[in-house]
């Protein structure tokens, strides 16, 4: 087993809400440790490298500089110019599309009703002053009144090697505005499920409809 969690996959506990909508507090994420490369078990050596991370990938990865792992989506790969502007991405000097719903659904409700190929219901979502909006097939989560020291950054070309990493909860998240790029040999793996949630609101009983659900 642990020869296995070591060099296979592993599942990681979600402490936070900075990837809330997609991964929720008290998440057992299902990581892939062979989806990018393939290391000799119980070390970092690198026998195979036969898959990049692409844009739109949610990783795990042990940061140097916030002192541990965290999961985050990537955004942007080796060679883009990457910025953002009050919440707005750019990428290569186009914007990524980003569409705010509205609804009376909360946070919770809208993951109940979330279906494996489909990110979206056609109903807007809204709890208190956040929104959930739709940017390149998933949905994030954003703030539709407060301002967020975060939500800007200058233009960056990312050098070879290097990821731009963001939380979806945009305004609740210290991802590479806060920590930089990354580099990529700090990515543990490729998370690809939940397989369990447990609700610290409701006696960590599990969470319904969360079991296996892909990311």
């Amino acid at each position: 087993m642990l020869f296995f969690r070591t060099a296979v996959a592993d599942w990681y506990h979600v402490p936070s809400g900075s990837m809330q909508p997609n991964i929720l507090i008290g998440d057992r994420v299902w990581v892939n440790k062979l989806a990018y490369d393939v290391k000799i078990p119980f070390s970092s050596i690198n026998l195979n490298r036969h898959h990049e991370p692409q844009a739109g990938d949610v990783v795990v990865f042990q940061s140097e500089k916030a002192g541990e792992r965290l999961i985050k989506r990537v955004v942007g790969v080796s060679g883009d110019r990457v910025s953002m502007n009050k919440n707005r991405l750019m990428i290569n000097g186009k914007q990524v599309n980003t569409e705010l719903l509205e609804s009376d659904l909360t946070i919770d409700q809208f993951m109940q009703d979330r279906e494996d190929a489909v990110y979206f219901k056609e109903k807007p979502v809204k709890s208190g002053y956040d929104n959930i909006a739709q940017s390149q097939g998933y949905p994030i989560r954003v703030s539709r009144t407060m301002r967020s020291s975060l939500d800007s950054f200058d233009e960056t070309t990312i050098p070879e090697d290097y990821l731009l990493v963001l939380g979806d909860n945009r305004d609740n998240s210290a991802d590479s505005r806060v920590i930089g790029l990354i580099p990529r040999s700090e990515l543990v793996g490729r998370a690809e499920r939940v397989v369990v949630s447990f609700d610290s609101d409701n006696y960590y009983l599990p969470r319904d409809g969360r079991y296996w659900q892909r990311l």
